[in-house]
């Protein structure tokens, strides 16, 4: 399989998922890409076909979870076999010519972590990416992809081509969401998960989108509080049991009795409590509740 043919089944791939095509016709997909195409590190790199795979390991149907794992997997495995097998050669080819091991006592220089993207991520966007974001054919949809686009590169060190290839898909399912219709709730929904994606206290939202484990129909129908971190749920839990506690207080305990006659309503539904206000050698106060009207009066 060429690396046209895998790009293909990749954006058939993305479109199902935005789709929420059937199971099967995921299946069909990884299948053909399991018997037809044969990994390499530059096929993968070219079509992007690991991330797009890579997404469906979430997927709800165990069986598509199931053999996209697979697939992932064996072409790690494969590249990397790959790899030794040519690292091998050209130790054997350099016929002893190769750098000497460090000397004991020393320390090798900790490897760098080569990062994917040179813009900082803290300043990424549309713009300093240079993506082009006009991809649906619709201004007030191409707007929303941008706006997507805007909350998941921040803060990340994704390649351009793969945050597009998500937020693409996270538009896709808002707009299959509200009935292919670009209204005013579908605007909403966006500009909410934009919010939510730039939010400094919740970094993991972003990552877990990025990388799949939140699917793009599960994102876009997620509550307010689904999207707050586990940090955040577990603090307004805290202050919610912390605030019934404080409102369980003891109550004075109130009679009801049908001797006092509401000046108001003139009703006998009169409830009452007495509390020593004054003195110990003053009578005690009545306070009293109409049941009917809500009309209340104290006496001595």
């Amino acid at each position: 399989m060429e690396v046209k043919e895998v790009t293909l089944r990749g954006k058939a791939i993305s479109k199902a998922i935005a789709d929420d095509e059937p199971a099967s016709s995921l299946l069909k997909l990884l299948n053909d890409l399991k018997t037809g195409m044969k990994p390499s590190e530059d096929i993968l790199r070219q079509t992007r076909i690991g991330v797009t795979v890579n997404r469906l390991r979430t997927h709800k149907d165990p069986t598509v979870s199931r053999l996209a794992h697979e697939l992932v997997t064996r072409w790690k495995e494969e590249v990397n076999r790959e790899k030794k097998k040519l690292g091998a050669g050209s130790q054997k080819a350099s016929n002893g010519n190769a750098s000497p091991a460090p000397a004991s006592g020393t320390q090798s220089p900790a490897p760098v972590k080569v990062r994917k993207h040179n813009v900082p991520p803290e300043s990424r966007n549309h713009k300093t990416d240079k993506v082009d974001w006009h991809v649906t054919g619709n201004d007030t949809r191409d707007n929303c992809v941008r706006l997507m686009y805007d909350g998941m590169a921040h803060m990340t060190d994704e390649l351009p081509d793969d945050v597009l290839a998500v937020a693409r898909d996270v538009e896709a399912a808002a707009y299959a969401n509200f009935d292919k219709s670009t209204n005013d709730a579908y605007k909403t929904k966006l500009r909410s998960l934009f919010q939510n994606l730039k939010n400094k206290s919740n970094p993991d939202l972003r990552k877990r989108v990025l990388s799949g484990e939140i699917t793009p129909k599960r994102f876009v129908t997620m509550t307010h509080d689904e999207l707050k971190s586990a940090e955040r749920r577990a603090e307004d839990e805290r202050l919610e049991k912390e605030n019934m506690n404080n409102a369980m207080v003891a109550q004075i305990e109130k009679s009801i009795s049908k001797e006092f006659v509401c000046g108001k309503c003139k009703q006998k539904q009169v409830s009452y409590s007495q509390a020593q206000t004054r003195s110990a050698d003053e009578p005690m106060t009545t306070f009293c509740e109409c049941m009917n009207c809500g009309n209340r009066w104290k006496f001595s």
